[in-house]
């Protein structure tokens, strides 16, 4: 699987981002799709994930109410768009995919993502 982030930008406090990963070279429908953050000076964390196949999604809970994930199956490509940005949510963030686990949910550990897209960075200010 090939993976190709985009969408990242400079912003104000309260303003909203839609992020894009395109995937290619397998079937979409048999992976969960991650998307991770890593700020300055910090380690990578999980920030949401979801089931392609069935559409089950989950949130950090730092993010929870105010990001969304979505796919789109014709264009092999997941969303995580971003509403009310704050400062905090300023980092370079990874879209990933795992095969998927019939019957599980999305992993949150990075561990569990074999396939990484390049980074790309959100910065907000306040």
């Amino acid at each position: 699987v090939q993976l190709q982030a985009s969408g990242g930008g400079l912003v104000q406090a309260g303003d909203s981002v839609r992020l894009s990963c395109a995937a290619s070279g397998r079937t979409f429908s048999r992976y969960f799709m991650g998307w991770f953050r890593q700020a300055p000076g910090k380690e990578r964390e999980f920030v949401s994930a979801v089931d392609c196949n069935s559409g089950s999604t989950l949130y950090a809970d730092s993010v929870r109410g105010r990001f969304t994930i979505s796919r789109d199956y014709a264009k092999n490509t997941v969303y995580l768009q971003m509403n009310s940005l704050k400062p905090e949510d300023t980092a370079v963030y990874y879209c990933a995919a795992a095969r998927m686990t019939y019957g599980s949910l999305p992993p949150r550990s990075s561990d569990e993502y074999a396939y990484w897209g390049q980074g790309t960075q959100v910065t907000v200010s306040s």
